[in-house]
């Protein structure tokens, strides 16, 4: 990553980092906290579901709505943390690390919690799921939302956002590879206390990283003016076009991340796989990254989405054709659509940090469009469990289904709903390339 895409530029003295002995030194220590934050992420939202329908025999509707409840009230919440993120990037360095560490630690406690629930009833499980998923994600979503403004601040054109998000995302794919597989080889305490141990490590590369202070009095303490840039955001046009692919495209993506354990093990009758293809999507998906930024210096930000989301339904259409004994035609699937997923991690936020610089609002309002970003990011996920497991029982699927019916239901939910919503968001997003690449 170049150094001057990443350099802190114009700040206070007390705020600037040491220069980083090599370019890709300083991408690492900002892209770093993406590790910990990720690896946190897969089992809230794809090992979380199936744990507690499975092991702890908890009802999928009830699972479902309490996910749908958490989550959209975790999302609620994000557009105030964006500004509390912008008020915190206008302190110096030190305290916005402080902020970041109490919300590393709330998330930590959260995380433990939830995979530890006391013995209960499936109504105790429940609640104790839907309390300990309201920490977690406060803590989570704060340190998100900061995380990702922090990297929108620190400026450059397409080329060197996306080289920014690819650190940070790319890391965050090595995240979700290790919490892929350490809870199958290791178990769940290991899995609790290796996501404490890399935000520790992820805050103290942070310490290092290239910090762009904000200019004095940029984030007003006005109640009024606090108001106004709670909504600031959607006063933009291109904002909410790209809001609205963003949106499409992330429920696309949702689904299949729900319902995947489910289509491993009862669809393709082969549950000991599923860490062996997680592994082999996150693999793939953390490969294609320098793939992705080559492609956006080549063709620019949208064309080079396009791209991902045309590679990803033509590969994962046919995964609602395979049954079981298709693990190997599972697999190159898992690859292609990994490989494809690369471009909806790279693309959207340099999309974003465009959109931002246009409005006139860089270093003052970042954290306000993140945090309404992250709320969009949170609501597809609720959308996905909230509607996608009711539906499958109602259709007649249950964890260990064996017939014909509800594996189709199944399969179709899982596979071929996502790719008419995935053509649905290419389309938008062709509709609106003027507007959201304009120079």
């Amino acid at each position: 990553m170049s150094e001057r895409a990443l350099a802190a530029q114009p700040g206070r003295a007390d705020d600037a980092p040491p220069a980083a002995p090599r370019p890709w030194l300083a991408g690492l220590r900002y892209g770093a906290l993406g590790a910990p934050l990720a690896f946190a992420a897969l089992p809230l939202y794809m090992l979380l579901p199936q744990h507690y329908a499975t092991e702890l025999g908890v009802p999928l509707a009830g699972l479902g709505l309490v996910l749908l409840a958490t989550r959209a009230l975790d999302a609620v919440v994000d557009p105030w943390l964006g500004r509390w993120a912008d008020r915190r990037l206008a302190q110096p360095r030190r305290q916005v690390l402080g902020w970041a560490a109490l919300a590393a630690l709330l998330m930590a406690a959260g995380f433990a919690a939830l995979f530890f629930p006391p013995a209960g009833s499936a109504s105790l499980l429940l609640a104790w799921c839907a309390a300990a998923l309201v920490v977690t994600c406060l803590g989570y979503s704060a340190l998100g939302v900061l995380h990702q403004a922090w990297g929108a601040r620190l400026g450059g054109g397409a080329a060197a956002q996306a080289r920014i998000v690819s650190w940070r995302e790319g890391l965050a794919l090595a995240g979700v590879l290790a919490a892929s597989i350490l809870p199958a080889l290791a178990g769940i305490p290991v899995m609790v206390a290796a996501c404490a141990l890399l935000l520790a490590l992820a805050l103290w590369a942070l310490s290092a990283a290239p910090f762009r202070a904000a200019p004095p009095r940029a984030v007003t303490a006005s109640p009024a003016a606090d108001g106004a840039a709670w909504l600031l955001p959607w006063r933009s046009v291109a904002f909410r076009r790209l809001m609205a692919v963003f949106l499409l495209n992330g429920v696309a993506s949702a689904i299949p991340a729900t319902l995947v354990l489910f289509f491993i093990r009862d669809r393709l009758q082969a549950p000991a796989l599923g860490p062996v293809f997680l592994a082999g999507y996150f693999a793939a998906a953390a490969l294609s990254m320098p793939m992705w930024v080559r492609v956006v210096a080549r063709v620019g930000l949208v064309r080079a989405w396009l791209a991902g989301m045309g590679l990803a339904v033509v590969a994962f259409v046919w995964a609602a054709r395979l049954g079981s004994g298709d693990s190997a035609a599972f697999g190159v699937i898992c690859l292609f659509s990994g490989f494809a997923l690369g471009a909806d991690l790279a693309v959207p936020g340099a999309l974003l940090a465009g959109v931002i610089h246009r409005a006139g609002h860089a270093l003052r309002h970042e954290g306000s469009y993140f945090g309404w970003w992250t709320c969009a990011n949170k609501l597809n996920l609720a959308l996905a469990a909230g509607l996608s497991l009711p539906a499958l029982q109602a259709l007649g699927y249950a964890p260990g289904a064996t017939s014909e019916p509800a594996l189709n239901a199944l399969a179709a939910l899982y596979a071929a709903l996502p790719c008419l919503l995935k053509a649905a968001a290419a389309a938008l997003l062709w509709h609106y390339r003027n507007q959201l690449e304009r120079p």
